[in-house]
């Protein structure tokens, strides 16, 4: 496990695919839900590409909470076709087959995106076939395992700051969680867009949010954020009633009229309600893979003006120690498998 800085910049080579894949390929299964431990290095058969669908092979695997709680049992499990099964989404490989001769995704093109896991088999293995409107080009200055950290977060990240809050000018976001995967990413796009953002985290991250765009950052092992913040106008909750009921908590900081987005699956079913009688908006958000976003987001990215911070890298064969990881929370920005 190396530490790895997300905003430093690795030249590095590309090798050219090959030909054509072989039969079988390394990947993390498991055979039933269960704990991280279930997860094991299996060889399985390559995934064949039919129809619109690109085959990719992979560099790099990010690391999502939906994973976990997949593999669990839980968040979409119930859409697992048949055991074992590979797990992961998001990915950053290289183009083996595409479509047609006239694709815009060639052979060789370095590419990042989201799979159709877990109706087909997922990213933490060799290869992967998805469709290809869910795969953009890699953001040319992020490395393999870097830009394999953003998909399926930054997606998340504007859906919830761009597409539902509408960020703007003089605009004022409470975000919890902001120095995770998602919430880190949400910050920058929030102040990107204009708004004055307001995060919660724990002390180790409170100058590092600051740098990342926060006007105001809340310790919340100190302090109860409800007592700091009033009158704000989106509150994009990132953790739920799971925990301290911090999605009851934000409805008394919101202005009247403002909005609410729950994101955690099953996070506080009752929040609808409260926040109706509270006199405020509530939203729910599930993320649409969409290669046409990926691909603002990549100039974003390669602009400058946006950062992924990825904390730790596993090699594959260590995924449950990274799922271990994970579900232990508190962890910055994003964990990733590297493929070799």
């Amino acid at each position: 496990m190396t530490p790895h800085e997300s905003n430093s910049i690795t030249p590095h080579l590309v090798s050219a695919p090959p030909s054509s894949p072989p039969a079988l390929m390394r990947a993390v299964v498991f055979d039933e839900p269960g704990d991280p431990s279930v997860l094991h290095v299996a060889e399985v058969p390559t995934p064949a590409r039919v129809g619109s669908e690109v085959l990719v092979k992979v560099s790099a695997a990010g690391i999502n909470p939906i994973d976990a709680k997949t593999r669990s049992g839980a968040g979409v499990s119930v859409a697992i076709p048949f055991y074992p099964t590979v797990i992961g989404r998001d990915f950053c490989g290289i183009v083996v087959e595409s479509p047609y001769d006239g694709h815009p995704l060639k052979p060789g093109d370095e590419v990042y995106g989201v799979s159709a896991a877990p109706r087909t088999f997922g990213s933490y293995a060799e290869y992967v076939t998805v469709p290809s409107l869910q795969v953009a080009r890699k953001p040319r200055r992020l490395t393999p395992i870097e830009a394999a950290a953003v998909p399926t977060a930054a997606l998340t990240a504007w859906g919830l700051v761009v597409d539902l809050a509408k960020a703007h000018e003089g605009q004022r976001m409470l975000i919890h969680a902001g120095a995770g995967g998602v919430g880190h990413l949400a910050v920058q796009l929030a102040a990107y867009f204009g708004a004055r953002v307001i995060a919660t985290t724990s002390s180790n991250n409170v100058s590092w949010l600051r740098e990342l765009g926060a006007e105001e950052v809340i310790d919340y092992s100190t302090t109860r954020f409800e007592d700091r913040v009033s009158d704000v106008d989106v509150v994009i909750d990132l953790i739920g009633n799971v925990r301290d009921n911090t999605g009851t908590r934000s409805l008394a900081t919101l202005r009247h009229g403002g909005l609410i987005i729950s994101v955690p699956t099953g996070g506080h079913p009752g929040l609808a309600t409260e926040a109706e009688e509270a006199g405020v908006r509530w939203s729910g958000y599930s993320v649409s893979p969409d290669a046409a976003c990926l691909a603002i987001i990549s100039r974003l990215i390669d602009s400058g003006d946006l950062h992924v911070h990825v904390s730790e890298i596993y090699p594959l064969d260590e995924a449950a120690e990274a799922h271990a990881h994970l579900e232990r929370g508190h962890t910055r920005g994003k964990l990733v498998l590297e493929v070799p």
